[in-house]
């Protein structure tokens, strides 16, 4: 009994921990101004601004407030979104092959069935988006995704990995606490010190990607695909995983302390 109430105080512990590191990338940020509430563009402009821009030169939407948009189904292939905001904004179905995304901020923005492949989404704030269904295969993710619904998304090969070479902003990473990511593709992909800290991956597709260092506990990886996974020090503390995933996992911290139906 004591040992059950101190598994269940100390996930409680967890689980506050996420949130609170989620709110300090908030902290100091008045989400009620307009830079952040309001937009400076329309839907028609935006449109405007794509036809307007010489053939295959990339537009430049840097540092706009584009909060709450429907730009659902555009083609903003390549567009520089650096330090844009998108709060709530609707990009459902819209193309974001190699665009620039570092620093933009989209919270709780829609962006099921949008592409994103090759994109760049480097200290993006991208708490309880709604991703499910679209494709950040070959993306290059440090992002803060907590909480993000993201159930049959593609990241094939995408790097969610840590920046060991520059922490100036602190150690930069995916971030996918509390995340679901159910039915999720991450085939090849790069989760090396990732925070999956409470993920909800079951049915995931993990074969070929690199956990090593990533912080799993409390996740759960119940059907997960793991063949030729990397897994050196993943932390599995509290993680459900299915009794066969423990030859591949082998190599995972506390795998004695995961939890088997």
């Amino acid at each position: 009994m004591w040992i059950s109430k101190n598994c269940a105080a100390l996930a409680l512990a967890a689980i506050l921990t996420s949130a609170a590191a989620a709110q300090d990338m908030l902290r100091g940020v008045d989400l009620t101004q307009p830079a952040y509430s309001s937009a400076e563009m329309t839907r028609a402009d935006v449109e405007a601004a794509l036809a307007a821009r010489e053939k295959d030169a990339p537009l430049d939407l840097s540092g706009k407030s584009l909060n709450g948009l429907d730009l659902s189904n555009l083609d903003l292939s390549s567009v520089n979104f650096r330090a844009a905001r998108l709060v709530k904004t609707k990009l459902s179905g819209a193309k974001l092959d190699h665009a620039i995304l570092d620093q933009a901020w989209l919270l709780e923005a829609d962006l099921s069935g949008a592409t994103f492949v090759d994109a760049r989404l480097f200290a993006a704030q991208m708490q309880r988006v709604n991703g499910e269904g679209a494709d950040f295969s070959l993306a290059r993710i440090a992002a803060d995704l907590t909480g993000a619904k993201l159930r049959g998304a593609k990241f094939v090969e995408a790097d969610l990995s840590a920046d060991m070479k520059n922490q100036s902003m602190g150690l930069m990473r995916a971030v996918l606490s509390t995340a679901n990511v159910e039915g999720a593709d991450f085939t090849a992909a790069d989760l090396s010190r990732a925070d999956l800290r409470f993920l909800h991956a079951a049915s995931a597709n993990f074969s070929g990607a690199k956990l090593d260092g990533a912080d799993a506990s409390g996740a759960d990886f119940r059907g997960v695909k793991w063949d030729g996974v990397r897994a050196m020090d993943l932390d599995l503390d509290s993680a459900q995983i299915d009794a066969v995933a423990k030859g591949a996992l082998k190599d995972a911290k506390d795998l004695d302390k995961a939890r088997t139906p």
